[in-house]
């Protein structure tokens, strides 16, 4: 198995453990045949976008134990598919993507500039 690169060509870093996210719940954004919803964007979310993907069926916010989903709150960090990234960015409430943890498959769908247009600032 060859080793996942995110966007900057780079190793695929981690998006996040708490909560745990990822198609295969490991923390990284990255994907394979199973994974027919692309789930490659790492992304810090937000209310705007939580709000919009709620109203465009896919509720995020509200916990779901029987999937062992927390549901998110605003400033999590979670590995979104893609084309709901780019939907919401067309909406204009794509939340900020964590360049280093999006995995080069989002390169598909979305150009380099614009992640990086749309890349988390980290201090």
């Amino acid at each position: 198995m060859t080793e996942a690169l995110n966007v900057l060509g780079e190793k695929l870093e981690i998006c996040c453990t708490s909560p745990m996210t990822g198609f295969y719940r490991d923390g990284y954004c990255q994907t394979g045949v199973s994974d027919v919803g692309s789930h490659v964007v790492c992304a810090e979310v937000t209310a705007d976008f939580l709000e919009f993907a709620k109203h465009h069926g896919n509720d995020l916010s509200t916990p779901r134990p029987e999937f062992s989903f927390p549901g998110l709150k605003p400033g999590d960090r979670w590995c979104l598919c893609v084309s709901r990234w780019k939907e919401a960015l067309d909406y204009g409430v794509a939340s900020p993507v964590v360049l280093s943890a999006t995995h080069q498959k989002a390169l598909e769908v979305v150009p380099l500039e614009v992640l990086q247009e749309h890349s988390l600032v980290i201090n």
